[in-house]
């Protein structure tokens, strides 16, 4: 009997998770890239980029800098035009709002972003970061990566550009330019990488320390990797120093943040394939002046902060459609692919379903309105879903994808009077049906897998008749993070109409995972 229990507690120390155990590197294993942070007394708030997606600019919080989690964004639509609304043939992939300025100055939380779409800069302001509402206002032109900063005699100053860093003064209320204040702040602040520049140093925000400045860059010369820029100054506008920080991983962009009790980080992202661009918290110790990050150099796999919980629910999370009346229409999670049309969604015209009604004719998913979406995470995750198809029009299209430039769909289409279960896969650009199967059934269950171990990038599409028993169709997805959409992979569901628009689907639910469930029986409800 002792014996017996021996091998027993033996093999719990064994399998069961370290007491204690700390944070690992990456953060937040999924697309959070260009994060700006700071803290608020104890908690700390993070702001990043989601580009084309509506609602943008998503707000996260934490205790403790390794558990994220959404608490808001700070504007529903950026601005009603074509691009962002997919109207005429345009889109807005890879443009929309980019990397952001996160700041608490006086009670007031700002957040300031730019897009090319627009042509101008977004500055949005609330009292109460968790709850809003935000007030949002814009002037132009667009500055592009820049860091509002607010300093100790009350102006406040943009530092923006790419290269060639430039730095104006902004009007009290931050509704535009004080006139005659552009100058050229650090002419080339690429050079401490050398002169052999691929991306020159661009992504800057700027800290203020024991009374001296700290801007901070990225830059990526040729051959090499991101690599972070510090310049360094006894007055804002300069003359700045410049030394490269750390180079490493290319684990690069971002900036500063201090825990209650004194300890230092810089918050950082990696690029990691099709998964996107993920955080990494690298420790910060100060040497003469000057952040020195990482250990030896190197950016640590492990941290001296409290471990993980997942990301599930907090980043991502499964739906199950059902409201309370005092609930949100949609939990934090979703997003929808560029400006939605709100009269074609609902939830509460079926009890327990996302209902997506077609309003016009499309023959490209890409261009396609309302396909809602959140993010996949990694090593691995797995997206299922059941829906509804007796509704649905001649020509119209529905499922369940993985979205990006070279995205994988499983679906059903309605095509000359008859329904079929079908895997679409674009990884050559081109959107290739590679396998039908008839369909005889109004409810269908969908799955999509994600394989991001070890960058593989893989993600294999399945299909059930009951939820329980699951059939793998079509080609293996490699999934690619491509420029164009400057995104990782998102889960997306959609429907779309290619002949006669008014025909709908009812999604049962959306339930994922963090592990490849295979043949097994995700999305039983």
């Amino acid at each position: 009997m002792y014996r017996r229990s021996f091998i027993l507690l033996l093999y719990l120390l064994i399998t069961l998770p370290s007491v204690g155990q700390g944070a690992k590197n990456p953060i937040i294993h999924a697309d959070v890239p260009d994060i700006a942070i700071i803290r608020v007394g104890d908690t700390y708030y993070m702001s990043s980029t989601t580009m084309h997606m509506s609602p943008g600019l998503p707000i996260m919080k934490s205790k403790d800098l390794v558990n994220w989690e959404m608490v808001g964004y700070a504007y529903d639509v950026l601005e009603e035009v074509d691009e962002l609304n997919l109207n005429n043939g345009k889109s807005t992939y890879g443009r929309g709002s980019w990397a952001s300025s996160l700041r608490f100055h006086k009670g007031t939380y700002y957040v300031t972003t730019f897009a090319q779409t627009t042509g101008k800069t977004h500055v949005y302001t609330t009292k109460d970061i968790e709850k809003g509402p935000w007030k949002a206002s814009s002037f132009k032109p667009s500055l592009h990566d820049h860091t509002l900063f607010f300093d100790d005699d009350g102006r406040v100053y943009m530092i923006w550009g790419a290269g060639k860093l430039s730095m104006v003064e902004l009007k009290e209320d931050l509704s535009g330019i004080k006139p005659g204040t552009e100058h050229v702040l650090i002419e080339n602040a690429t050079q401490p990488a050398g002169p052999n520049v691929g991306l020159p140093a661009e992504g800057s925000q700027l800290f203020k320390v024991n009374g001296k400045y700290y801007l901070f860059n990225i830059a990526w010369p040729k051959g090499g990797m991101r690599t972070v820029i510090v310049h360094r100054a006894d007055n804002i506008s300069g003359p700045y120093e410049g030394r490269v920080v750390l180079q490493d991983k290319g684990v690069a962009q971002g900036g500063l943040i201090d825990t209650p009790n004194g300890d230092w980080y810089a918050y950082l992202f990696r690029d990691f394939g099709a998964v996107g661009r993920i955080p990494y918290l690298v420790p910060v110790k100060w040497e003469a002046g000057w952040p020195v990050l990482g250990v030896d150099g190197k950016v640590p796999e492990e941290l001296n902060l409290p471990a993980s919980k997942g990301l599930i629910p907090n980043i991502v999370a499964s739906d199950e459609f059902t409201r309370k009346k005092e609930d949100p229409a949609l939990p934090l999670v979703w997003q929808w692919n560029h400006n939605p049309v709100n009269e074609l969604w609902s939830l509460s015209q079926r009890n327990g379903h996302l209902r997506l009604t077609t309003g016009r004719v499309d023959n490209d998913f890409l261009l396609a309105r309302n396909t809602l979406t959140q993010r996949t995470i990694g090593p691995e995750c797995t997206g299922s879903t059941a829906i509804d198809i007796s509704k649905m029009k001649e020509g119209d299209f529905a499922g369940l994808a993985l979205l990006q430039q070279k995205y994988g769909l499983v679906g059903v289409k309605f095509e000359n009077g008859a329904k079929s279960i079908v895997m679409v896969d674009a990884q050559s650009g081109t959107a290739v049906e590679e396998e039908r199967v008839p369909l005889n059934q109004k409810k269908v269950y969908l799955k999509a897998e994600a394989d991001f171990n070890d960058r593989r990038d893989v993600a294999s599409f399945y299909y059930s008749l009951d939820g329980r028993r699951w059939t793998k169709i079509g080609s293996q997805l490699k999934m690619a993070y491509t420029i164009p959409h400057f995104m990782g992979y998102r889960f997306g569901l959609f429907n779309y109409a290619t002949k006669t628009p008014g025909g709908y689907v009812d999604f049962d639910f959306f339930h994922i995972e963090d592990r490849l469930t295979g043949n097994g029986a995700a999305g039983i409800k």
